[in-house]
């Protein structure tokens, strides 16, 4: 089944004034389709792979034919970090966490200060594009970076939300500013859809 962008659940400008409409528009409907079309122009190539979802695929992409391994590794790991961050952003969000996810925030790292502290860390020094996570392993939640387009996913992580880093995500408003992009992030994000995530990884 081809891949498909997801709707937005919120109007493009409900993310101001910490993301702007224009960036969202941008990154939504040109970025995001962008990595879905080539995503399924590499699946459509390789009839061994019908059948599997892309995070199936991402989990081990050693089985994934040589021919379009950089192809999915690349697009569809953009198309599913992009899906899941439309899905953790929201108006009238941010704040300090709830729910089963605070009291994992509290546990792991002390409190959600320190968790921030190291989100934006490992988001502000992702040389290049990237992305900064939080995930669940077989420790439990963890703070890491990935380049490019890489998943979590792919180093048998679930991801339960991240930040994207590449500059097409905050240079319209932010210019060079990544690290005041990291900390006005923090505004948007939808605790309701983390701990469902968060639920989600723990089954």
């Amino acid at each position: 089944m081809a891949l498909e962008v997801p709707a937005l659940t919120y109007p493009y400008e409900a993310l101001e004034p910490y993301i702007d409409s224009q960036t969202m528009h941008l990154h939504h409907d040109k970025h995001h389709q962008a990595y879905a079309d080539n995503a399924n122009a590499a699946i459509a190539k390789a009839p061994e792979l019908s059948g599997k979802s892309v995070e199936e695929m991402l989990a081990n992409l050693s089985a994934v034919p040589e021919a379009v391994r950089g192809a999915i590794r690349n697009n569809g790991g953009g198309h599913v970090n992009h899906s899941m961050f439309w899905s953790v952003m929201g108006p009238n969000a941010g704040g300090e966490p709830t729910g089963a996810i605070a009291g994992a925030i509290k546990s792991t790292f002390g409190d959600f200060a320190q968790l921030q502290e190291k989100f934006n860390d490992a988001g502000l020094k992702q040389f290049g594009s990237g992305w900064a996570w939080l995930a669940v392993g077989p420790g439990g939640l963890q703070v890491l970076s990935t380049p490019n387009q890489d998943s979590p996913i792919s180093q048998g992580l679930k991801p339960i939300f991240g930040n994207d880093v590449w500059e097409h995500a905050y240079y319209l408003k932010y210019q060079n500013r990544r690290a005041e992009y990291l900390k006005a992030w923090w505004n948007v994000v939808n605790w309701a859809e983390v701990n469902k995530r968060y639920e989600a990884a723990l089954k």
